[in-house]
């Protein structure tokens, strides 16, 4: 029973391309053994998880929203819609040290110093470490420089410790706050800017107390 109980919930989560998310969501996962069995393991030790252990896994994912039987837990949704999303910013208009340095006419120490300059003032999003880095290229001009109309934006949500990935996200992607605007691009219009300043407040003032 355990074994089918196991079966079921790992074809239910392949069917809806989760599985490979249940890590990051601090849930339990399962590899395919040889048969093509279901294998669970616990999280916390490191052993097979029990019968008892894979029911009360089978309630907690089915005991959210109206229908028990399809319903999804909100945090293993949100971990992929994040991994989806960060997947498609990685395919977007980015620059490391040495694209940067070609669009700006400028040396590769001299744009290295700038990127993590100016990063530091909480004027660019920079993805990584000092050896290897992304700069998403949205916050840039043509010439490779920070964008003015960007930094009331950028500023407080950095100075928060937003984690880069979900500054990101938010900046490129349709905001609540906003109405459904794309926050990077209504910062470029006069009409708008002073509106999404303040979102990014807001959205910093929350960042900082999730973390406190």
């Amino acid at each position: 029973m355990t074994s089918d109980l196991g079966d079921r919930l790992a074809t239910w989560l392949e069917g809806l391309d989760l599985a490979g998310h249940l890590p990051a969501a601090g849930l339990p996962s399962f590899t395919r053994d040889a048969d093509g069995r279901a294998v669970w393991t616990d999280p916390a030790t490191g052993d097979p998880m029990t019968a008892e252990q894979l029911e009360a896994l089978d309630a907690m994912l089915h005991s959210q929203g109206d229908d028990p039987a399809h319903a999804i837990p909100l945090q293993l949704i949100q971990v992929a819609r994040q991994a989806r999303l960060r997947s498609e910013l990685a395919a977007t208009p980015t620059h490391d040290y040495a694209s940067l340095a070609a669009v700006r006419g400028a040396t590769l120490d001299a744009t290295r110093f700038m990127i993590h300059k100016t990063a530091a003032r909480h004027r660019l999003l920079v993805i990584g470490d000092h050896r290897d880095v992304i700069v998403p290229a949205f916050q840039l001009t043509s010439g490779g420089e920070p964008r003015p109309d960007l930094e009331p934006v950028l500023m407080p949500l950095l100075a928060a410790g937003m984690d880069p990935w979900a500054a990101w996200i938010w900046l490129t992607q349709p905001a609540a706050l906003l109405g459904g605007l794309v926050p990077e691009r209504a910062a470029a219009d006069p009409d708008e800017a002073e509106l999404v300043a303040t979102a990014a407040v807001r959205l910093a003032e929350r960042v900082a107390s999730s973390s406190s």
